[in-house]
């Protein structure tokens, strides 16, 4: 028998994982939202394995859970998990970032054009009996620009797939893995920050958040965007700095946001990127189609499975 706890659980049942785990008899162990601190480290304490979100997991959790095996963070980003204590531990770690990346994709192009269309203040607008609005809100013609994509990961690749039928001109990329060739092949260019920034009619964002990329667009990137810009992240808050942002976004100094990813989730209502007309946003839910959960629960629960099976985990972080 294996105990598999789960901390800060977001799905309707987790039958999935129970199937995939049948042959070690699995007991499955939900921890509630809103469970104190203590009790959380009492139940990981016989815990063979752990499945988390985005609580945190800590050094005094992974002391906490002395049985542990495996830590498995249900989705890409990993840096609510101490990795190096983890491997200190010998308690291995894993994501699952070949998971929807087609459905983050799709809700970052369709948060940039509901930016860019004002979408969502049309909306409101007509429901108020507003009509016409016509010329009195700018809108920039999304044919014929240039693209920015920060990033050159999975979804960063499925979004320019998918970017690509809106016609832009070019599409530059900025990230340091980026070869010549593989520009060539997918028709991109390659260049820094500071171009992209300051040639990009609309960019989206595609890093992970890491000590590198925290705040990698502050005051003075934002400061070399054209006041037609719009910017999207799909990717992890702290990577655009949003005191910055919303400065920017007040002053007209860029065009529009489209964010599902903010510094402090769930976001506090007094963030003042949420009192402004020309953002839009979402719930850190871009990940999510009823396909996208049961690919991420099963894909999950097989990293576990490897790990109780003694096998090579497939996507180890801290190895």
């Amino acid at each position: 028998m294996k105990k598999i706890v789960v901390i800060e659980p977001g799905y309707q049942d987790y039958q999935e994982e129970l199937k995939v785990l049948a042959e070690f008899d699995p007991v499955l162990e939900v921890v509630k939202l809103g469970t104190p601190r203590e009790q959380v480290l009492l139940k990981a304490a016989d815990a063979d394995a752990i499945m988390v979100r985005e609580a945190l997991v800590d050094k005094a959790l992974l002391d906490a859970a002395t049985r542990c095996q495996v830590v498995v963070r249900y989705g890409v980003g990993v840096d609510n998990i101490d990795l190096n204590y983890a491997k200190e531990r010998g308690i291995k770690v894993a994501n699952v970032p070949d998971y929807g990346s087609e459905d983050v994709a799709e809700h970052a192009l369709a948060l940039l054009l509901a930016a860019t269309r004002r979408i969502v203040t049309r909306d409101r607008d007509v429901r108020a009996g507003i009509w016409g609005v016509g010329q009195r809100e700018i809108i920039p013609r999304i044919y014929g620009k240039v693209l920015g994509v920060l990033g050159f990961g999975r979804i960063a690749k499925c979004f320019i797939t998918k970017a690509r039928g809106l016609g832009f001109k070019e599409i530059l990329v900025s990230d340091p893995v980026l070869t010549d060739e593989q520009a060539a092949q997918w028709g991109v260019t390659s260049c820094d920050l500071k171009t992209l920034c300051s040639r990009s009619n609309f960019i989206s964002v595609h890093v992970p958040l890491l000590p590198s990329t925290f705040h990698m667009i502050g005051a003075k990137e934002l400061a070399l965007m054209d006041p037609l810009t719009v910017i999207v992240n799909a990717g992890r808050g702290g990577i655009i700095d949003e005191e910055a942002l919303a400065a920017a976004l007040k002053d007209g100094k860029i065009f529009a946001a489209g964010i599902d990813t903010f510094e402090q989730e769930p976001v506090d209502r007094q963030n003042p990127l949420l009192r402004l007309s020309n953002t839009t946003v979402s719930d850190h839910n871009a990940w999510y189609t009823v396909e996208s959960v049961i690919e991420l629960q099963h894909k999950g629960a097989l990293e576990v499975y490897r790990a109780f099976k003694g096998e090579a985990l497939l996507h180890q972080v801290n190895r």
